[in-house]
Formats: C-alpha cells, structure tokens, sequence
C-alpha cells in the first residue's frame, strides 16, 4: 500500500481466463485478466472473475471508485454493464478528479458520471455531476430513452466527449446531451454506489468490454428533436439550430421582447448587463417599476427553457399563453411557472397544498420536488416547460419533472373552478399566446431563453 492524496491505494489482481481483443483505433482499458491499469478509492471490493472485471458492495461506505491511473480529454468509451440489484444504482465516471479533502481527508470523487438507474425510476443513461452540481441531465429529459436499460441483462454503455459536448447512449438509444465547460480532461472511473441497507451487501456489478477511442474522433448523430442541456450561457449548438431552436434573448439586447402593456419596451425597471436579462428590485411591488415583458411573438405548442437567479426572498413567473385581453391592474394574467423563494417569500405558504411554490403552475397545481434538486436564491436553476400539440403540458426544475397536466381538460377546470383565475372565462385555455417575464417588484435574473415550436 501507498498513501496519494490523503487516500489508501489498493489494487487487486486476480486471474481470468481470457482478455478483451483490441479493434483498430481503440485501446483495451480492461484486459479481462488483471486490474492493471486501475486504483481504488473507497471500501468497496473490485476483482475479476471469468473475464469480467465485478463490483461488489459494502455497507457503511461511501461511493467507491475504481479509476483509471491516465487522464483523458477527447474520447469515445464504449463498455458492457449488468447490475444485481435493482434498488441502488452505478455509475462511470468521466473526466473526473480528486478531492483529497473530501470524505475527511480519505478523498473523493467529483466529475461527469453516466448514471445507471436499473430502479423504476429508470435514469439511466443520464449526466450527473458527482461530487459538485448533481444531476445536469436526469433522463426524465428524455423519457423515450428511459426504457433503454434492461434489468438482468447486459447492457452497451457509449460515452462521447469531444470538447464541450457530452453525449451517452444505452444499447444504442441516444439518452443524454451536454453541452458544458466545466471540465476538459480526467479519469475514467467505474462506481459502486454506497449503501445503507444490509440487505444491499454483496449485490455485484459486471463490465467487460471497456474500450476507449481517443483520435480520429467523428461525433455520432444524436437522432432528432433530443432535449439539450446547454450551459454555455445564450448560446445554441448546431444540433439544436436543426431541431428548431431559437433564443428568446441573445444576452445582448431585448430584442423581440416589449411591455406588456405597450409596443416598447420598458424605459425603467429592467436592464441587460453581463449577458444577463435583470428585472430590477422595487420593494417587492408588483409591476409598479418596469413591469411585464412579453415576447413579441405568440406560441401554441412549444418546448421552452430558461435559467434564472433569484435574489433571497424574490418572487416572479413565467407566463404563457398570455393574451393581454384581460386588462388587469396588475401583471398580466396567463398560466404560471412559479418563481419563488420557498423558504423566505410568505406566498409559499399562501394558496392550497403549496400551490404557489416554485415550479408550480400557479395558484393550480403543485410543483413536487426534493430539496436536493433546488439551487438556493444567488445560484442558477435551470426550468423547463413543454406543451405539446395536444394540449399536454409539463413542468421541469433542474432536469426533473415536477408537473403535468392537461389544459382545457375537466380536471383542469375544476382547479381553476377554485383559483383566483375563475373570473376569466377559459382562463389558460388560448389557442397561442406570449411568453412572458413577470416584474413582480424584486430582483430576478434570466439567461439562455431558448424555444423550439412543437
């Protein structure tokens, strides 16, 4: 044993039976026969048995890595995976680094992860961010991926990471893409996940075939119409220019946006600086500053994402399907992504079963989510809101789906039946309308507004 960066190392070799064969321009990372090439960080076990290189879990550790002694920046990682058990779940590292801090002082893990979720939650094939941001791309993005995995059988696991773009695929379905900065090189590493369950113990986790391609690198298309986790601010990658996106704000002027209640945009009240749409604070006084902006243009069926910033205790909204026929005194009345700070501003506690929290749709529907998928006021979150041509509507924070509902269905009417929107005669229930920013008097920052009609 040695000690390396405040970590023990250990590395296991046992015998097999036989080594992985190398194709042209891919090297082997496993040799079906040792661990060579490999350190451990963390309490799990790691051998090899009949060619495949197995995980094994033990309680009362935190995540185990076994990681690959090279770096690597551009790639293409191809591997086979089966899991055990069904109620943890896995993971393989990429572009990963140390801690050694972390974990008091044993070291830990932080990095891109393709997460394998053989639960009925069915993740697998999305991005998290061990060890730093949590789930970039949870695969409720990309729901027609999420039965890609198949429990009890092997599976193929692809990564593709050439420069800022990261695209995973599960038995050659595409699942999850980011675009992202943060990280340009690192290890590969394979995960057993900790647990806390006896009954966990001993459940193993099975690869072979672990083969990386670093040169003469061709991006493998992406199939079409694919959500993308985008975190270059205001930008779009040729893939979503194809499939139809658009910005809404090209973090330089406020082009194609204007008040709500005239054809200009507001002269006060709101600002771009630093690539950033801010509405300015005024005391927490609905539109009584700059007020509401809207999109010049209308939209029926859609998918829109957007990141935003809250100030502590700030409230504001989303709204869509926004006509301007209502001439209320106040914001301009549509259907509502909720922005709040649940734990300072007093309408979290208002309306019914936390209906006016955020991510909910307004006064109507709660947003049900954890807090570990919520990024405290100073830091941004990403949302997402999707009507489809049928009327079928969902709600996204940070990767997650938080709500759905059918707009116009007896369901919905009998919510509105009990909301503040009865006095509108089919409130929500517009053929189109404007996407609109609400001034509700505190200071709210919004980035990376992008659309794709539906």
């Amino acid at each position: 044993m040695k000690k390396i960066f405040g970590f023990l190392l250990t590395t296991l070799s046992i015998p097999a039976v036989f080594a992985q064969p190398s194709e042209k321009g891919w090297t082997s990372l496993f040799d079906g026969k040792t661990l060579d090439g490999w350190k451990k960080l963390g309490k799990a076990t790691y051998q090899v048995e009949d060619g495949m290189l197995t995980g094994i879990t033990v309680t009362n550790s935190p995540n185990t890595f076994l990681m690959t002694e090279k770096e690597y920046g551009d790639f293409i990682l191809e591997c086979d995976m089966k899991m055990e058990d069904t109620t943890s779940n896995s993971g393989v590292q990429f572009r990963s680094h140390i801690n050694p801090q972390g974990n008091n002082g044993a070291g830990r893990v932080f990095g891109y992860q393709l997460d394998v979720d053989p639960s009925a939650r069915k993740w697998t094939g999305g991005l998290y961010d061990e060890g730093r941001r949590e789930w970039l791309y949870a695969l409720s993005l990309n729901k027609n991926a999420q039965s890609a995995w198949k429990n009890g059988q092997w599976n193929h696991v692809k990564i593709e990471a050439i420069g800022h773009h990261l695209k995973t695929w599960i038995n050659g379905i595409p699942c999850a893409y980011v675009i992202d900065t943060m990280d340009a090189t690192g290890f590969i590493a394979l995960q057993v996940h900790s647990i806390n369950k006896p009954e966990q113990a001993g459940k193993k986790i099975w690869w072979k075939n672990i083969r990386i391609k670093t040169s003469n690198l061709k991006p493998e298309a992406f199939g079409k119409g694919i959500y993308v986790y985008n975190a270059i601010p205001n930008s779009l990658s040729d893939y979503e220019k194809k499939n139809g996106w658009k910005l809404l704000f090209d973090g330089k002027t406020t082009k194609g946006w204007r008040s709500a209640k005239n054809n200009a945009f507001p002269e006060k009240g709101w600002e771009v600086e630093d690539g950033l749409l801010n509405v300015l604070g005024s005391d927490g006084k609905e539109s009584t500053n700059g007020g509401d902006i809207v999109t010049l243009d209308e939209y029926s069926a859609f998918d829109l994402s957007w990141d935003f910033k809250l100030t502590p205790g700030a409230n504001s909204g989303v709204k869509y399907f926004v006509t301007l026929k209502e001439d209320s005194k106040g914001s301009a009345i549509g259907l509502e992504y909720q922005l709040l700070d649940d734990t300072l501003h007093p309408d979290a506690k208002l309306g019914r079963d936390g209906n006016r929290t955020l991510a909910s749709l307004y006064d109507l529907i709660k947003a049900e989510k954890t807090s570990r998928f919520i990024r405290q006021p100073g830091n941004w979150n990403t949302a997402r809101l999707v009507v489809y041509p049928n009327n079928h509507v969902e709600h996204y924070l940070n990767g997650v789906k938080v709500l759905e509902y059918d707009r116009g269905s007896q369901a919905y009417r009998e919510l509105v039946a009990l909301s503040k929107y009865k006095v509108w005669p089919h409130f929500g229930e517009a053929q189109k309308g404007h996407i609109l920013l609400q001034d509700h008097g505190d200071a709210v920052s919004f980035r990376s507004i992008k659309i794709r009609q539906l």
